[in-house]
C-alpha cells in the first residue's frame, strides 16, 4: 500500500480523497493554486506544495509543477479525482514515465474512451447498444446531409472530444443542419481543441442513466448499479440518485452484467461510469468517464462501498475487496449539487462566505469543502458542496433531503438551495416521473 498520495486536485473532492486516504493510513499532499491557499484540502493534509497562480492552466493543469511536487514531497502516487487532469491520457502517462503510479485507469482507455467515436465504436463491438447515429465523423455538408437523412430528424450533434454539454446542438430539420453542424463544430474547437464532430438521432424524452464500474487487475469486473441523472440544465446534472426511479431490479441486472462483461473484454482497470439515454425501455450507450463520478456518493449509500478507498486498493496492486455477488442494493440515496450560483438565473456567486451551518442527521452527508470565512473564489467551478441524504425509500429520501436543505445555511453568496426546495415538492419530482429535458422545460414555464 502507498505511504504518501498526492491529490491533484481541488475543492470538495480533494477533500473527499484526503479522508478515504487518511482513513487507510496514508499521508496527503495537497498541491494548490495561490487562490487556493487558504482552502480546506490545503489545511488539512499533511503537506501541501503551491503549483502556480489562480488560472488553472497555470495550476492545476500545470503538470510539470504537480510531478515536482511529487519529487520534493516523495509521494508516490497521484489521484487526480476529476475535471481537471482525470481524463487526461499523457498526464496519466507522465506520472508512470517519472516511477509514480497514476490512481486510474490505464492511459490507453482514457485515450479510447475521451474520443466519443472511438468509444461508441468500441462498446458497439462489445455489445452494448448505441444511440443510431453516423459511423465517424462528419468531413462535409454532404456527408451530414445523408447521415441526418439516414438517421432521422430531429438529430443531435455532438463534439467528439470532451463532455459537459459544450459543442453539442439540435437541428430539428434539413433547414437548420448546416448552421447547426457549423456552431458544434467552432464551440468544440475552442473547448476542446478539436472541432470534431458526429450525429446521433435525437430522443425526445430519455432519461439520463449510468452505470458504475469497478475493475481491478486480477480480472474482477463488478457493476454497483445504476444512477439517475435526468434532472440537467444544459446537459449539466444538477439533482442524482440510486436507484433509478425508472429501473426494476431485473433491468438493473441486466444492465450491469451487460457493462461487465463489455469492460472486461476491454481489459478496463479501476472506476468508470457507462452513461446511457434510456426511452421506452432501451438503452443507449452516450459515453464513458474514465473517472470518479462528481455524484459517486449516493452509489456509495446504498452499496456501503468506499469507491475512492476501492480506487486507492486497486492502483496499488490489491483486487478488489467484494465480489458481484456480495453487493446489495439498500434503499434510495438523492445528491443536490449545491452551487455558488442564483437559484434561478445561474449567475455564478463567488464571495465570501459570511454564515455556515451543515445539516445533520441520520442518513445526511455534506461532501464541501466551504467554511464561514472562506472566500469562494472567481477562477473554477461554481460547485460549493453536495448535499447526499439516504433513507429507506424514495418517500422517506425526500423528506430528509427537503429537511436538510432547509436545515443548510451558506451566507454571503447566492446557491441552489432554494431552487432544489422548490423543485422536491414538484408532483413529477415526486413521482420520479422526469427526463432529461424537464427542468429546462420547468424553468421556461416559471419564468
Amino acid at each position: 500500500m502507498f505511504e504518501k498520495v498526492l491529490i491533484a486536485n481541488r475543492g470538495e473532492i480533494a477533500l473527499r480523497i484526503h479522508r478515504a486516504c487518511k482513513e487507510m493510513g496514508i499521508a496527503t499532499v495537497a498541491v494548490h493554486s495561490e487562490a487556493d491557499a487558504q482552502a480546506m484540502h490545503v489545511r488539512l493534509a499533511d503537506e501541501s506544495v503551491c503549483i502556480g497562480p489562480a488560472p488553472a492552466a497555470k495550476s492545476y493543469l500545470n503538470i510539470p509543477s504537480i510531478i515536482a511536487a511529487c519529487e520534493i514531497t516523495g509521494a508516490q502516487a497521484i489521484h487526480p479525482g476529476y475535471g481537471f487532469l482525470s481524463e487526461n491520457a499523457r498526464f496519466a502517462e507522465i506520472v508512470e514515465a517519472h516511477g509514480y503510479t497514476f490512481i486510474g485507469p490505464k492511459a490507453e482507455h482514457i485515450r479510447l474512451m475521451g474520443d466519443k467515436i472511438s468509444a461508441k465504436r468500441a462498446v458497439k463491438a462489445a455489445g452494448i447498444p448505441v444511440v443510431p447515429g453516423s459511423e465517424g465523423a462528419i468531413d462535409d455538408e454532404a456527408e451530414a446531409f445523408a447521415a441526418a437523412e439516414e438517421i432521422g430528424f430531429p438529430v443531435l450533434i455532438k463534439a467528439a472530444a470532451g463532455g459537459g454539454g459544450r459543442g453539442m446542438k439540435v437541428a430539428l430539420d434539413r433547414e437548420h443542419l448546416a448552421e447547426a453542424i457549423s456552431t458544434a463544430q467552432s464551440e468544440a474547437k475552442a473547448a476542446f481543441g478539436d472541432g470534431s464532430v458526429y450525429l446521433e438521432r435525437y430522443l425526445s424524452t430519455p432519461r439520463h442513466i449510468e452505470v458504475q464500474i469497478i475493475a481491478d487487475s486480477f480480472g474482477s469486473v463488478v457493476h454497483l448499479g445504476e444512477r439517475d441523472c435526468s434532472l440537467q440544465r444544459r446537459h449539466q446534472k444538477l439533482m442524482e440518485e440510486a436507484p433509478s426511479p425508472a429501473i426494476d431490479a431485473a433491468t438493473r441486472d441486466m444492465i450491469g452484467r451487460r457493462c461487465t462483461e463489455a469492460i472486461r473484454t476491454f481489459g478496463y482497470l479501476g472506476v468508470g461510469t457507462v452513461e446511457f439515454l434510456y426511452e421506452n425501455g432501451e438503452f443507449f450507450f452516450i459515453e464513458m468517464n474514465t473517472r470518479l463520478q462528481v455524484e459517486h456518493p449516493v452509489t456509495e449509500f446504498v452499496t456501503d462501498i468506499d469507491l475512492v478507498q476501492e480506487q486507492i486498493r486497486i492502483a496499488a496492486g490489491l483486487p478488489l475487496s467484494f465480489t458481484q455477488e456480495e453487493v446489495s442494493f439498500e434503499g434510495h440515496s438523492i445528491e443536490c449539487r449545491i452551487n455558488a450560483e442564483s437559484p434561478r438565473s445561474f449567475t455564478p456567486s463567488p464571495g465570501l462566505i459570511t454564515d455556515f451551518h451543515a445539516p445533520g442527521g441520520p442518513g445526511v452527508r455534506l461532501d464541501s469543502a466551504i467554511y464561514a470565512g472562506y472566500n469562494f473564489p472567481p477562477y473554477y467551478d461554481s460547485l460549493a458542496g453536495k448535499l447526499i441524504v439516504h433513507g429507506r425509500d424514495r418517500p422517506e429520501c425526500i423528506a430528509r433531503m427537503k429537511r436538510c436543505l432547509g436545515e443548510m445555511v451558506v451566507g454571503g453568496i447566492e446557491t441552489t438551495i432554494p431552487l432544489f426546495q422548490d423543485l422536491l415538492v414538484q408532483p413529477e419530482i415526486v413521482a420520479g416521473d422526469y427526463d432529461i429535458h424537464w427542468l429546462e422545460q420547468w424553468i421556461k414555464a416559471e419564468g
